[in-house]
């Protein structure tokens, strides 16, 4: 059988099948509207049925290595136009174009997800099942009518994106954190893990690395909270920022990295890479997860001991989540001044409690005193991001680590947002990063470094946008 014979009998079969797809409305429980769920797509079986085609006609086409994106295009959307060409159910212009685009989305893209994947002002796309999926817009979730066609195809999906970085993800392992080509972060769980169908989680990052002046201008810094940043990390201050999950402390951190020197050799280990820096000297390194059998794993730890074999100047660690954090630690007290990462933690104490936990992970036995007393000497700053209900991101705290006082590390705030100011109408904070009016310790050093800052910054004397 054609080609077109098969369409025009997948559609003929889908015409006795297909009720009516007239926009369904709202039902109500309880008084309460229920959001519609998304109608069927009456070419959703000629859709299939051209897909399947076009794999089987272009087979090693879609795999040849030696042909390029662009070449790789032309013959998917050619054979696409003869398909949907020879279909003989009557459409129109419009549908006949989104019927092209949707199936080249799913050959060469991510399917349904491939529109959101483009739209620059999403930050996050979550896919809960097959045919619910939400977007972040502005730090506000949203439904959107996307969907699969079924729950095999959410998993091709993930298959097609996780195998691209050289992961997988089965029963055996059915879990897995990926990117895509563009740095965006991707995490997907599948049953029997994930009850209810697999799961996908992508955090999109920007096609320009955020700067300083765009965390001021979205009011997650203060101008003079920028230049104190940008001072410690030009003074080789060790640095740790803090915060939630989707707090934007990688995004922060991105932005930290860009006050390091271009003469200076940085080393940055990450889970599944996402930071961009821009500097000449710049090695990157990323972990790895056992294969099939349980072997070949490279840990964070295994690269951060790595790396200080490597003459960095600066070490930039995604994130401290494991017993990485002891060598991150000995790594910050033995010469790698200047050391960045990140910490899930709610607060800078809380943050220092999550070190001392992780550094315990390592097995080593030693005291609690001895760990304190190497995180105070080892860490300088803490910059902690919390993401508020309106959606946006602020740092909310610059903390100094000022020493021990008995068992007890001391902390000295430098910067607290002012949340005693509350929200406007329209839920917006209007709280601002402020400066606490001391002075911190570490001016003295950034001093010697050869690195100066205006006292009055930490006065309220400086503009405070």
């Amino acid at each position: 059988m054609s080609l077109a014979d098969r369409l025009a009998s997948a559609q003929r079969d889908r015409s006795r099948t297909t009720p009516s797809t007239s926009a369904s409305t709202p039902t109500s429980v309880d008084g309460v509207s229920a959001a519609p769920r998304t109608v069927r797509d009456p070419f959703a079986d000629l859709k299939r049925v051209v897909h399947r085609q076009l794999v089987s006609d272009l087979g090693p086409q879609l795999y040849d290595v030696d042909m390029t994106q662009a070449e790789l295009e032309q013959q998917v959307r050619a054979a696409l136009q003869g398909a949907v060409v020879g279909n003989e159910q009557p459409m129109s212009g419009a549908d006949r174009a989104r019927i092209a685009q949707e199936i080249a989305d799913d050959i060469l893209g991510y399917g349904p997800l491939e529109p959101y994947l483009r739209d620059d002002e999403l930050t996050e796309v979550m896919v809960n099942r097959a045919d619910d999926i939400f977007v972040e817009r502005g730090g506000r979730l949203t439904r959107v009518e996307a969907a699969f066609l079924d729950e095999a195809h959410l998993r091709r999906t993930i298959d097609k994106i996780v195998g691209k970085v050289g992961r997988r993800v089965d029963e055996t392992s059915p879990m897995v954190d990926a990117r895509l080509p563009d740095g965006s972060r991707v995490n997907a769980v599948i049953p029997p893990l994930a009850l209810d169908g697999s799961m996908l989680t992508i955090r999109k990052f920007s096609a320009d690395a955020f700067t300083a002046g765009d965390l001021v201008d979205a009011g997650t810094l203060t101008r003079p909270a920028a230049d104190v940043l940008a001072a410690c990390v030009r003074g080789k201050l060790n640095l740790l920022v803090s915060g939630g999950t989707g707090a934007g402390k990688t995004t922060t951190l991105n932005v930290l990295s860009s006050f390091i020197g271009s003469d200076e050799r940085i080393v940055t280990i990450e889970d599944a890479a996402e930071l961009r820096l821009h500097q000449d000297h710049v090695l990157r390194l990323e972990a790895r997860p056992a294969n099939i059998e349980g072997k070949g794993a490279v840990t964070i730890r295994d690269l951060v001991r790595n790396a200080l074999r490597m003459r960095p100047d600066r070490i930039v660690v995604g994130e401290i989540r494991d017993a990485a954090a002891l060598d991150m630690l000995q790594a910050m007290n033995t010469g790698h001044d200047g050391s960045l990462s990140t910490v899930h933690a709610n607060s800078p104490r809380d943050a220092l409690a999550r070190v001392e936990t992780m550094v315990m992970m390592a097995g080593m036995d030693l005291p609690v005193r001895a760990i304190r007393e190497q995180t105070s000497s080892a860490v300088d700053v803490i910059v902690q991001q919390v993401r508020l209900k309106d959606g946006g991101r602020r740092v909310t705290a610059i903390t100094e680590v000022v020493g021990m006082e008995g068992d007890i590390i001391t902390l000295q705030d430098v910067f607290l947002f002012d949340f005693s100011a509350g929200y406007d109408e329209h839920g917006t904070a209007l709280g601002q990063l402020r400066p606490t009016g001391l002075r911190p310790r570490f001016l003295e050093g950034l001093g010697r470094a050869g690195v100066h800052l205006d006292p009055a910054v930490f006065t309220g004397g400086g503009e405070t946008r």
